[in-house]
Order: structure tokens, then C-alpha cells, then sequence
């Protein structure tokens, strides 16, 4: 954090994600000038495979974030609560909420983790039937109405879906709690709903979604672009937060979108890698560009753009399933030497050799919409192998699919990817950059501040309240990098024969065994 200077105008972001929430203070060049972060608890599961959480939770975790910011000394001693400007929202996609007619939570949150099912529902229109038979996409179509957290919730709990006035993302109800209005971003919708990726606003009347969700245009928030006004906070949440009264709440986008603009990523050249629970690689691009067929890129947190995105579903989360399964040695020395256990199993991938002697790792620890059966396989163990090749191997096969999305991403928006910008809790590893850069073979930076979904939504924000003209001009007096990391060419060579020769065939030569496994135990649904 920059404290060398006292700012004159300060924009506060508050950023939700699974982990984590914080409070972030940036002044107009995109410095942390102060921060407030509380761990959340992301989940409860009342059965497997349900992640729920309670709405209100969110919300007091919000308030009590922010009382705990306006409470720091170098905050209360510098007054800094009076030189905000505007602040600004981004959360987790695709968590969901219900409120009854009154804004009062009916059930718990059900988020982004959550890996029911809905029952098979009714059959599609006729018409419809037959245009997703002809494009090839009925099991997609299906898979779309079962994920969909309404269809499950009015099937399962109709009394509380009948009671339901407002069906709300994660961003929708915290504006709502913030400024009594029922309005979202734009660039916030993701997810399970009824909406028009390409034109950027909900479905057409004559849209299929209408069809295949239980939604009703009545129960969504009016949309406002990034950039925009979503409303004042109000005099409650004043009270309750600790915000000014009145003070404006700028529209930003989701989290990764945020990423992608705060890692400075507006050109399609250059590409914002996200090592977060979800691994991500992103472009920006003007033109609606789709990074698989019949999947649509995502809104960009620059209004009108688009984000073409690849992902990981459960990405970085495999580390922290290396670390509770097999990293309880790094985690308990760690703790005796008051050091961070990353610090340590940094250590751990340097006594590994670049390919970890030939052990492959595919990371479909959770499937993908495009591969539904697909499960992760790790290849060509020997006596030689500890738990160190183990997790470099999780690593090398993280950037694997990532390049192997990369490649899909330059061939969809003929341009080429020429560096990247990697962010998430892995970019505080130097040994994760440098693999990543070998593999990649490209150049490969660490952004100045860690907080860069927070620092997207303050550029919104700047760019909203007139600050700066543009995006560019925001990103380049808001964004820059901190550390540089170059491929090493006897790494890039061993990576891309065992890229091209190893892992560009596991999943063709593995998906029937998938098929089986399936077929034979139920798993995955």
C-alpha cells in the first residue's frame, strides 16, 4: 500500500469473492492506499454437493468489512473516508438469491460451487427440439436447464419459488441492500438466466431461455452498463456499512471481468491469465467472439466488450486440495516458522525438474460444459515420483489447458496472443510464472497490486465519474506490472513436446474410459 503521499480523491471498492470479501481504498493512479479483508466461510453443505450459503451473511460480512476499513489508524488519522468519490461493486458470478415481496431472503444462497442437478425437465417446444437436434446441442440444452439453480428450486421447493419476487445474482442483492434499488451490471450477468450475451440485455420475449427456465422477466433487475449509476446509498445501509450517506454506487462487472480490466488486458493481444478457485484465460475483444462453439463470451467490464474466456471449473481449488490432502508437513512447519505455507511449497516445485519426469496431469477435477463425462488422470508414474511431482504436475497441467485454451482463443479472434498478465492467488508464485511463461512460451507479467478484480471496479468507477475520458486512458494511468518473467528456451522446448505429444491427446485417447467409468458408477451426473 502507498501511504507516502495522502491522496485527494479516493474510490472505494468492495469486492466479494468465494474466499474472501475486502474492502479496498484506490486513489486516481491505482494505488492501494487501504484495505480491509475478513475470510469467509464460502459455504455450507447440507448434502453432497450443495453449496449454499445465507444471503444475510454476505451482507454483514459486507458492513462489517467496511466499519473494520473506516476503523484503521492510517484511515481514521488521514480522514479517508471523507475524499471518497463514488465506491463501487463486483462479486462471485452465478450465485443466486430469491426475495419474497418485501427484499427478504427465502433460502439460502445457492452458489457458483453448487453441483446439483434438476430433475430431466419437460421436453422443449417442438421447434425448438429439432433446432438444437440440427446444431448438435441438445445434451448442452439439457445439461443448461438442469444446472440451472431456478429450475431446481422450483422443482424441489415450489412453495418458495412461488413466493419469489425477485430472483437476484450475488451483485443484484448487495446493490439492493446498498441503495434500495433492484439493479444490476451489465457486465454481472453470468450465469443460469434469460440473458442475451451478444446484445448485452435480457432475452427477447421469443428467446428459448424463456422456455427452458422457470424464470419471468418481472423477477430480474433493471441493467445498467458499467460505468453507470446504479444508486445512493441509502440512510440504513449508511448506518449499518458506515458509508456516507448518499454516496454513489457506480456499476463495475464480475469479478473476472474486473480482473481483466484491472490486470490492464483491454487488447485482444495480450491475455489475463486468472490462477484463482476458478482458472481463467481471458481476452478482450470489441467483436462478439465465442471461445468454443454455441458458448458465448462473457460481458467485458468495458461497456460494449466482450471477454472470450476459457475455463478451468475448479482450477487453483486443486491446489488447496493438494495442500489439505497431502500438504499437511508444508502447512504445520510453515506455522512453526511464521512463514506462509506457499512460501514452502514454492520450495517444494523447485526440487522437481521442469515435466516432473514425465508425470501428466489433466485437470478435469470437475467437468466442463463441453465435457461433461470428462474426470482428472494423472500419467506415467514410476518409483521415482514424491508428492513434489504430484503438485508440479498439478501446476504444468493447469498452464496445459490454459495454452490449449490460449490456442483456441487466437484462432476464434485471428490475433495472436503476444503476453501475458497472470493474476489470482497463484501469481504471487515466482515458480508459477516462470513454468507458465515456458509453457506459454510467451512473456509473462505480475500486475502492481494483487487486488486487481477491485481495481477493475475502481477503473469503472474513475471512468464513470468522469476522471478519465476512457479506458485507455484509465488503464494506462491505473495499471502497470511489477515483475517480468521470460521463457527459458531448453523449458519451452521439453513443454511443447509434451504438450503436443502427451497432453493434446490425453482426452481423445481417455474420453471413453470416462464414458465407462460413468456409465458404470453414476459419476459424474
Amino acid at each position: 500500500m502507498n501511504q507516502d503521499k495522502i491522496p485527494e480523491k479516493l474510490i472505494l471498492a468492495i469486492d466479494n469473492g468465494t474466499q474472501s470479501i475486502r474492502a479496498l481504498l484506490f486513489d486516481l493512479s491505482g494505488n492501494l492506499v487501504a484495505k480491509s479483508q475478513i475470510t469467509l466461510t464460502p459455504y455450507f453443505s447440507n448434502q453432497p454437493g450443495w453449496a449454499e450459503q445465507n444471503a444475510d451473511y454476505f451482507w454483514q460480512m459486507l458492513a462489517q468489512c467496511c466499519q473494520e476499513l473506516w476503523q484503521q489508524e492510517y484511515v481514521l488519522l488521514h480522514n479517508l473516508k471523507t475524499k471518497i468519490i463514488a465506491a463501487t461493486l463486483t462479486t462471485q458470478r452465478g450465485s443466486v438469491i430469491n426475495l419474497d415481496k418485501n427484499g427478504k431472503p427465502l433460502r439460502p444462497a445457492m452458489l457458483w460451487l453448487d453441483q446439483r442437478l434438476a430433475d430431466k425437465p419437460k421436453k422443449m417446444p417442438w421447434y425448438w427440439r429439432i433446432a438444437f437436434t440440427c446444431i448438435g446441442q441438445s445434451s448442452v440444452i439439457e445439461y443448461f436447464r438442469r444446472k440451472a439453480q431456478a429450475n431446481w428450486i422450483a422443482q424441489h421447493q415450489p412453495d418458495v419459488w412461488q413466493k419469489t419476487d425477485k430472483f437476484l445474482l450475488l451483485s443484484g442483492y448487495l446493490t439492493y441492500q446498498l441503495t434500495n434499488n433492484f439493479n444490476d451490471s451489465v457486465a454481472s450477468i453470468v450465469g443460469y438466466l434469460p440473458f442475451n450475451y451478444k446484445k448485452q440485455c435480457w432475452a427477447s420475449k421469443f428467446d428459448w431461455k424463456w422456455k427452458a427456465l422457470k424464470v419471468t422477466p418481472a423477477m430480474l433487475p433493471n441493467l445498467v452498463k458499467p460505468g453507470e449509476q446504479l444508486g445512493k446509498i441509502t440512510e440504513q445501509a449508511a448506518q449499518f456499512t458506515g458509508l456516507p450517506v448518499g454516496l454513489t454506487l457506480i456499476a463495475s462487472a464480475s469479478d473476472k471481468a474486473c480482473e481483466v480490466l484491472g490486470s490492464g488486458c483491454i487488447s485482444p493481444n495480450t491475455a489475463s491469465l486468472s490462477y484463482g478457485t476458478t482458472a481463467t484465460i481471458n481476452t478482450n475483444n470489441s467483436r462478439y467472439i465465442e471461445p468454443l462453439r454455441f458458448i458465448p463470451p462473457y460481458p467485458s467490464a468495458i461497456p460494449n466488450h466482450y471477454n472470450s474466456e476459457v475455463m478451468i471449473y475448479r482450477g487453483f481449488w486443486m491446489i488447496n486440495w493438494f495442500k489439505e490432502e497431502f500438504g499437511l508437513l508444508e502447512t504445520q512447519q510453515a506455522k512453526a516458522l511464521g512463514v506462509s505455507p506457499e512460501s514452502l511449497f514454492d520450495e517444494l516445485v523447485a526440487t522437481v525438474p521442469p515435466g516432473s519426469m514425465g508425470l501428466m496431469l489433466q485437470p478435469y477435477w470437475s467437468p466442463g460444459l463441453k465435457n461433461l463425462e470428462a474426470k482428472g488422470a494423472i500419467l506415467g508414474f514410476g518409483d521415482v515420483h514424491t508428492r513434489a511431482h504430484v503438485y508440479r504436475a498439478i501446476l504444468e497441467g493447469l498452464a496445459y489447458a490454459l495454452r490449449e485454451g490460449k490456442e483456441s482463443l487466437q484462432k476464434k479472434q485471428g490475433c495472436k496472443v503476444t503476453q501475458l498478465i497472470v493474476s489470482g492467488g497463484g501469481s504471487q508464485s515466482d515458480a508459477v510464472l516462470q513454468l507458465t511463461a515456458d509453457i506459454f512460451n510467451l512473456p509473462t507479467y505480475r500486475p502492481h497490486t494483487y487486488e486487481t478484480s477491485g481495481l477493475g471496479a475502481a477503473i469503472n468507477t474513475a471512468v464513470g465519474m468522469g476522471v478519465y475520458g476512457n479506458y485507455s486512458d484509465a488503464v494506462q494511468a491505473m495499471t502497470r506490472t511489477e515483475a517480468s518473467f521470460i521463457p527459458q528456451q531448453d523449458n519451452v522446448q521439453l513443454y511443447d513436446q509434451l504438450y503436443s505429444k502427451v497432453y493434446k491427446k490425453m482426452y481423445r485417447q481417455l474420453k471413453p474410459i470416462y464414458q465407462n467409468i460413468k456409465e458404470i458408477t453414476g459419476y459424474p451426473q
